[in-house]
């Protein structure tokens, strides 16, 4: 994959991540323009997908530690409530097909997901180590519980700068 097929492919996948938190259906948007001619298939995107809300849990993992070192589950759990808030749609995705789908593939890649996903919890709120196959539970249960204190937050939309706002901000930049 050359350079231009990778922004493309990182330009449709923003679009998909959009649409989804958009509509917040759990269906996968395989209607927007170009994720056939730059996914293969279904699972191909949901990978991608599932990859986003990985990293995007993980960084924000970390920034809720750097701020609360103390308390590392609450932090992780706040974290998780912070992507959550933030990938909607996407998270509802997931949980769709996290399910189970009937597809071999599909359900075997979203077990390993899932699993890796549940690592990462219980090693960031520090009760299990990577290699740890007692971690999954843990992190299991941190998601759990992530899940019963998760209270959506609703998101005003930001009033649009002035003509002056825009003006200074040009002329500091």
């Amino acid at each position: 994959m050359n350079w231009n097929s990778y922004h493309t492919r990182g330009e449709i996948l923003r679009s998909v991540i959009e649409v989804a938190n958009q509509r917040r259906d759990a269906r996968l948007p395989m209607d927007v323009e170009g994720v056939r001619e730059k996914f293969d298939d279904e699972l191909d995107l949901l990978a991608a997908l599932q990859l986003k809300w990985h990293t995007r849990l993980a960084g924000r993992i970390e920034c809720e530690l750097s701020e609360q070192p103390m308390d590392l589950e609450s932090a992780v759990i706040q974290a998780w409530h912070s992507t959550t808030d933030e990938m909607p749609g996407v998270r509802a995705i997931l949980d769709r097909y996290r399910g189970g789908t009937g597809d071999a593939r599909t359900d075997v890649a979203m077990t390993k997901a899932v699993a890796k996903e549940h690592i990462l919890l219980a090693v960031m709120a520090g009760r299990g180590g990577t290699q740890d196959e007692l971690a999954i539970p843990v992190g299991a249960m941190i998601e759990e519980r992530a899940r019963a204190t998760y209270l959506p937050t609703v998101r005003v939309p930001a009033a649009r700068p002035s003509l002056m706002d825009r003006i200074r901000a040009a002329l500091a930049a």
